[in-house]
């Protein structure tokens, strides 16, 4: 039986060849990807899932509703609006994007160790 037990621990600490591939291209894109330009930039269209539906239920919202519109009309400043999307286009994008890096940051560091670790 120890002959079988070493066998399948040599056989789970191997990397797939998928795992290779990620290990080379975490190490290369690493560093881009941790900087807050690339994340708002490449977490734009995440953001905008979310920031997007705020600005169409209002502007939806004016044909539905008129006194609603009216009142609204009187007392709405576009600008409030266009601000409001896109600071939330922003911290959703940075959170999108963050919260994925450390993803990937993690699934290398287990790896690493998952590779330092065979004979």
């Amino acid at each position: 039986m120890p002959g079988l037990l070493c066998c399948r621990t040599l056989y789970y600490n191997m990397l797939t060849q998928e795992e290779q591939k990620f290990i080379v291209y975490w190490e290369t894109n690493r560093e881009k990807q941790s900087r807050l330009s690339y994340q708002i930039l490449a977490g734009i269209p995440y953001g905008l899932l979310f920031s997007l539906p705020i600005a169409v239920n209002y502007i939806v919202g004016r044909f539905w509703y008129k006194r609603a519109d009216a009142v609204g009309m009187s007392q709405f400043n576009p600008l409030v609006l266009v601000f409001a999307v896109l600071l939330i286009t922003a911290f959703v994008s940075v959170l999108y994007k963050k919260f994925r890096w450390e993803e990937l940051d993690q699934r290398y560091k287990e790896l690493i160790v998952k590779k330092n670790q065979t004979p």
